[in-house]
Protein backbone atom coordinates (compact mmCIF):
# COMPACT_ATOMS: atom_id res chain seq x y z
CA UNK A 1 0.00 0.00 0.00
CA UNK A 2 2.99 2.29 -0.12
CA UNK A 3 3.94 3.85 -3.55
CA UNK A 4 7.39 5.63 -5.01
CA UNK A 5 6.63 8.64 -7.33
CA UNK A 6 9.99 9.92 -8.45
CA UNK A 7 10.51 13.37 -9.58
CA UNK A 8 13.54 16.14 -9.91
CA UNK A 9 15.58 16.21 -6.81
CA UNK A 10 13.06 13.94 -3.97
CA UNK A 11 10.89 10.97 -3.93
CA UNK A 12 7.32 11.58 -2.68
CA UNK A 13 6.07 8.38 -0.95
CA UNK A 14 2.34 8.19 -1.00
CA UNK A 15 0.50 6.04 1.76
CA UNK A 16 -2.42 4.55 0.43
CA UNK A 17 -4.10 3.63 3.95
CA UNK A 18 -4.12 7.27 4.94
CA UNK A 19 -3.79 8.76 1.52
CA UNK A 20 -1.14 10.71 2.58
CA UNK A 21 2.48 11.84 1.42
CA UNK A 22 6.13 12.10 2.33
CA UNK A 23 8.49 14.05 0.95
CA UNK A 24 11.96 12.46 0.36
CA UNK A 25 14.89 14.99 -0.72
CA UNK A 26 17.49 12.97 -2.89
CA UNK A 27 18.94 16.36 -4.42
CA UNK A 28 22.30 16.20 -2.17
CA UNK A 29 21.03 18.11 0.88
CA UNK A 30 21.67 17.21 4.58
CA UNK A 31 19.11 16.07 6.82
CA UNK A 32 18.63 19.23 8.97
CA UNK A 33 20.35 19.80 12.01
CA UNK A 34 20.78 22.20 14.80
CA UNK A 35 18.97 25.73 14.71
CA UNK A 36 17.93 24.86 11.10
CA UNK A 37 15.86 21.49 12.51
CA UNK A 38 14.36 23.97 15.22
CA UNK A 39 13.44 26.40 12.99
CA UNK A 40 11.45 23.73 10.87
CA UNK A 41 10.38 21.73 13.93
CA UNK A 42 8.66 18.83 13.86
CA UNK A 43 6.95 17.08 11.58
CA UNK A 44 4.70 13.67 11.71
CA UNK A 45 6.94 12.26 9.51
CA UNK A 46 9.97 14.32 9.73
CA UNK A 47 12.54 15.49 7.74
CA UNK A 48 14.17 13.06 5.23
CA UNK A 49 17.23 12.99 2.94
CA UNK A 50 18.73 10.43 1.15
CA UNK A 51 21.48 8.77 -1.52
CA UNK A 52 21.94 5.85 -3.51
CA UNK A 53 24.73 3.66 -2.28
CA UNK A 54 24.87 1.13 -5.20
CA UNK A 55 21.10 -0.73 -5.82
CA UNK A 56 20.30 0.54 -2.35
CA UNK A 57 18.10 3.73 -1.35
CA UNK A 58 19.73 4.87 2.10
CA UNK A 59 17.14 7.72 3.83
CA UNK A 60 18.05 9.30 6.99
CA UNK A 61 14.95 10.83 8.85
CA UNK A 62 15.33 13.09 11.66
CA UNK A 63 12.72 15.64 13.25
CA UNK A 64 9.88 13.16 13.69
CA UNK A 65 6.94 14.05 16.04
CA UNK A 66 7.30 12.52 19.35
CA UNK A 67 3.60 11.64 19.64
CA UNK A 68 4.14 8.94 16.82
CA UNK A 69 5.47 5.12 18.21
CA UNK A 70 7.83 3.30 16.63
CA UNK A 71 5.44 0.11 15.93
CA UNK A 72 2.11 -0.76 16.77
CA UNK A 73 2.84 -2.14 20.28
CA UNK A 74 3.01 1.68 21.16
CA UNK A 75 6.98 1.96 21.95
CA UNK A 76 7.82 5.86 22.06
CA UNK A 77 10.48 7.58 20.40
CA UNK A 78 11.83 11.22 21.13
CA UNK A 79 12.53 14.31 19.19
CA UNK A 80 15.92 14.06 18.87
CA UNK A 81 15.41 10.41 17.29
CA UNK A 82 17.04 9.48 14.17
CA UNK A 83 15.87 6.95 11.81
CA UNK A 84 18.05 5.56 9.02
CA UNK A 85 15.80 3.38 6.18
CA UNK A 86 17.26 0.63 3.57
CA UNK A 87 15.88 -0.04 0.68
CA UNK A 88 17.25 -2.76 -1.55
CA UNK A 89 15.55 -3.99 -4.65
CA UNK A 90 16.46 -7.54 -4.33
CA UNK A 91 13.99 -8.68 -7.82
CA UNK A 92 12.31 -7.30 -10.70
CA UNK A 93 8.96 -7.15 -8.12
CA UNK A 94 10.36 -7.02 -4.85
CA UNK A 95 12.20 -4.58 -2.25
CA UNK A 96 13.63 -5.16 1.20
CA UNK A 97 13.36 -2.52 3.71
CA UNK A 98 15.62 -2.08 6.84
CA UNK A 99 15.10 0.45 9.33
CA UNK A 100 17.50 0.86 12.60
CA UNK A 101 16.69 3.74 14.73
CA UNK A 102 18.85 5.99 17.10
CA UNK A 103 17.38 7.32 19.86
CA UNK A 104 19.82 7.68 23.15
CA UNK A 105 17.14 9.29 24.65
CA UNK A 106 14.91 6.35 25.62
CA UNK A 107 17.19 4.00 24.44
CA UNK A 108 21.04 2.54 24.99
CA UNK A 109 21.52 0.63 21.98
CA UNK A 110 20.10 1.38 18.11
CA UNK A 111 16.83 -0.27 17.22
CA UNK A 112 17.18 -2.20 13.99
CA UNK A 113 13.54 -3.61 12.45
CA UNK A 114 13.39 -6.82 10.71
CA UNK A 115 13.64 -7.04 7.14
CA UNK A 116 10.11 -6.50 5.59
CA UNK A 117 9.78 -7.52 1.73
CA UNK A 118 7.75 -5.53 -0.41
CA UNK A 119 6.22 -7.47 -3.46
CA UNK A 120 4.53 -5.45 -6.17
CA UNK A 121 1.26 -6.12 -6.49
CA UNK A 122 -0.22 -7.49 -9.92
CA UNK A 123 -2.69 -4.83 -12.15
CA UNK A 124 -5.47 -7.43 -11.90
CA UNK A 125 -5.34 -7.09 -7.56
CA UNK A 126 -6.30 -3.64 -7.93
CA UNK A 127 -8.85 -1.25 -8.68
CA UNK A 128 -9.31 2.32 -9.26
CA UNK A 129 -8.86 2.78 -5.10
CA UNK A 130 -5.81 0.47 -4.43
CA UNK A 131 -6.10 -2.46 -3.62
CA UNK A 132 -9.01 -5.01 -3.08
CA UNK A 133 -10.27 -4.92 0.47
CA UNK A 134 -7.31 -2.51 1.67
CA UNK A 135 -9.22 -0.53 4.24
CA UNK A 136 -11.59 0.84 2.57
CA UNK A 137 -13.45 4.26 3.63
CA UNK A 138 -10.97 4.59 6.51
CA UNK A 139 -9.31 7.80 6.06
CA UNK A 140 -5.73 7.70 8.19
CA UNK A 141 -4.51 4.83 9.61
CA UNK A 142 -1.63 6.78 11.96
CA UNK A 143 -0.08 5.02 14.75
CA UNK A 144 -0.48 6.99 17.69
CA UNK A 145 -2.34 7.07 21.39
CA UNK A 146 -4.88 9.76 19.93
CA UNK A 147 -7.86 9.00 22.26
CA UNK A 148 -5.61 7.83 25.30
CA UNK A 149 -2.96 10.16 25.35
CA UNK A 150 -3.05 10.73 29.13
CA UNK A 151 -3.20 7.03 30.30
CA UNK A 152 -0.81 6.07 27.66
CA UNK A 153 1.49 8.54 28.96
CA UNK A 154 1.27 7.99 32.37
CA UNK A 155 1.55 3.95 31.87
CA UNK A 156 4.10 4.18 28.83
CA UNK A 157 5.98 7.56 28.06
CA UNK A 158 6.59 9.10 31.13
CA UNK A 159 8.58 5.89 32.86
CA UNK A 160 10.62 5.36 29.58
CA UNK A 161 11.59 8.83 29.57
CA UNK A 162 12.85 8.35 33.52
CA UNK A 163 14.70 5.49 32.04
CA UNK A 164 12.10 3.04 34.49
CA UNK A 165 13.25 -0.55 31.85
CA UNK A 166 15.88 0.00 30.53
Amino acid sequence: PVEFVQTQGRLLQLFQWERTMRELWMDGRAVPAGENLENLGPAWYGHTAGAWQGNTLVMNTVGLDDRAWIDIFGFPKSTGARIEERYTRTGPDTIELRMTMYDPTFYRAPWVSDVKTFTRVKREATTYFGWYGLFSGITEGICAPMNEVDSYNAIVRDPASRGVGK
